[in-house]
């Protein structure tokens, strides 16, 4: 342990949300003789931003609930001087002070420090489009303040951006009674998401009324909505612009400080940069991922790299380990989480993947109120590593997800998820939990089991593959993959001598009965793909690619 007098005397931390004031509160805690000097441009530190949204549209009643700690308690119980309305102007490594500035006065002068940690934050990204200035964003309480005084009278809203921020705030609009329009440039909402997975999020959306626009570019924002780039328009009373934040690393660049491909500031695994005196963290700051360095803006890896920065700072064992990008995202009495890479990411980066799409319940199915989740594991083939993990469903969805993020964490392999020993009774899952069955699952791919996934299968259909439906005869006239044939799994093995020579793919409901099928037909020596996720996957698909029109009700 260092010792008292050789700890820093001055520590000046730039920014006052969560890490910045995660830095400053446990280094209090272990350094009690600092001073600890909090630099924030905003009108308050410590606050809840991932709560904006819910007190835009009422869920959260009290502005105060999302204000954590006031400049005055800070003192008090901390002894932490926060100078709000404050902006740091610039880094001066050589003398060690930081230059700032005060918004209110224009009074500038310096502050000198021992050790000072940047944690900035991010700016909403303001896409170059004529009238992009005049739209609201959400991002600190000012801006809320802002939307919430427009949506008073507001009958109709735009929200552009389909992610975290975009999807919330758009709900909670709806929420207020204002008819909402969602507009997304991409193919699909939520990008922590492969497009399949996030198809029932836009499902959801249209049921409770919100209007989503896929694949839809805004080419300008006027005082009566917005135009797009086919050449449509659409009104509404206010616009709002969540596409998005860009790092503040200013400070950073003009100091001279090592800068990584990724945009972010370069940390060691004690968040320490390239200056040994100055320490980065949040959304500044470049995470350790497993195959690299990137920026990953979550509140959670904030506070973490806060609190490990200052545990550094004052001569403390930290060190920062793989962030997953772990997160999650309410809609509409949804919920959709993810962890580690999409299939779409790491098919840029030309990995080799075993994708595994399942269909649980969150409960034992007998229990009332069972709902169903979708569920999808991207597995290394070679290692069995997990590379990624995606789940959608209105019940347990976090629960799953966060297992499989530790189990991450932990360097289990996709067939170590069998083995966990998770809690049970009817009420809260089933005795084969729904992670165990993705390691089930994982574990027939990887001893043998041919699979295809859902864009798949027309191209196979057309190189001379059979596509036989296993369902009942009830389910297929439901609904069926065209250019399909009916034999129940309960008829299969009366027809095998049909099948020699052929190839053949089994479809199911959600790929389980297509394993039994799978099964039967490989005994019988014929080559034999199990349809991944069943019908349900492919639907999903085919409908997210295709985006129809009329949605079926979720």
């Amino acid at each position: 342990m260092t010792s008292a007098s050789s700890l820093p005397h001055t520590v000046v931390i730039i920014g006052g949300v969560a890490g910045g004031m995660s830095a400053a509160t446990r280094l209090r805690r272990i350094h009690e003789s600092a001073e600890i000097i909090v630099i924030e441009r905003g009108g308050a530190v410590s606050f809840a931003n991932c709560g904006l949204p819910y007190h835009v549209g009422g869920v959260i009643p009290h502005r105060g609930s999302l204000v954590l700690q006031q400049p005055a308690q800070l003192k008090k119980r901390f002894n932490i001087d926060v100078h709000l309305r404050t902006e740091a102007t610039a880094i001066n490594r050589d003398k060690k002070t930081v230059s700032v500035t005060n918004l209110e006065t224009g009074e500038s002068r310096e502050i000198g420090y021992d050790a000072l940690v940047l944690s900035p934050g991010s700016t909403p990204f303001r896409p170059p489009i004529p009238g992009v200035e005049d739209a609201h964003v959400l991002w600190n309480l000012d801006d809320m303040d802002r939307l919430i005084a427009a949506a008073e009278t507001a009958k109709t809203a735009i929200v552009v951006g389909g992610g975290f921020i975009g999807l919330e705030l758009a709900e909670n609009l709806v929420h207020r009674g204002i008819a909402t329009t969602l507009v997304e440039t991409l193919p699909q909402l939520m990008p922590t998401l492969d497009v399949e997975m996030a198809w029932p999020l836009v499902e959801r959306a249209r049921f409770r009324g919100l209007d989503v626009r896929l694949s839809a570019q805004v080419q300008a924002i006027t005082d009566s909505g917005v135009s797009l780039a086919d050449g449509s328009t659409i009104e509404a009373d206010m616009t709002v612009v969540a596409v998005g934040a860009r790092p503040n690393v200013e400070l950073a660049v003009a100091a001279g400080l090592e800068m990584g491909d990724a945009g972010g500031v370069v940390v060691d695994d004690q968040q320490r940069t390239s200056d040994p005196y100055i320490w980065a963290v949040g959304d500044v700051a470049q995470k350790k991922r497993p195959d690299g360095y990137s920026l990953v803006p979550l509140a959670g890896l904030a506070n973490r790299h806060g609190r490990l920065a200052a545990d550094s700072i004052a001569g403390r064992p930290a060190h920062a380990v793989t962030a997953f990008g772990t997160s999650i995202v309410g809609f509409f009495g949804m919920a959709a989480a993810s962890t580690g890479y999409t299939e779409r990411v790491l098919g840029m980066k030309g990995r080799a993947m075993r994708i595994i799409h399942t269909h649980p319940i969150n409960h034992a199915g007998y229990y009332p109120d069972a709902v169903q989740m979708a569920m999808k594991l991207i597995v290394d083939p070679e290692t069995d590593l997990i590379l990624g993990a995606q789940a959608v469903g209105e019940e347990g969805v976090d629960k799953r997800i966060d297992v499989i993020a530790t189990a991450m964490a932990g360097g289990m392999t996709a067939t170590d998820l069998i083995d966990l020993e998770l809690s049970y009774a009817p009420q809260f899952a089933s005795a084969k939990d729904p992670v165990n069955m993705l390691g089930y699952v994982n574990e027939n791919r990887a001893t043998g089991e041919n699979a295809v996934q859902w864009h798949e299968v027309e191209t196979l259909m057309a190189e001379g593959w059979r596509l036989i439906d296993v369902r009942t005869d009830g389910e297929y006239s439901r609904g069926a993959i065209p250019g399909s044939e009916l034999i129940t799994l309960d008829e299969l093995r009366d027809n095998v001598e049909a099948f020699q020579g052929q190839k053949i793919i089994v479809s199911c409901r959600v790929g389980q009965r297509g394993h039994t099928a799978a099964s039967i037909l490989m005994q019988h020596g014929i080559e034999v793909a199990n349809l991944d996720g069943g019908y349900l996957t492919w639907q999903m698909g085919m409908a997210a690619t295709t985006q129809p029109e009329l949605v079926s009700t979720p």
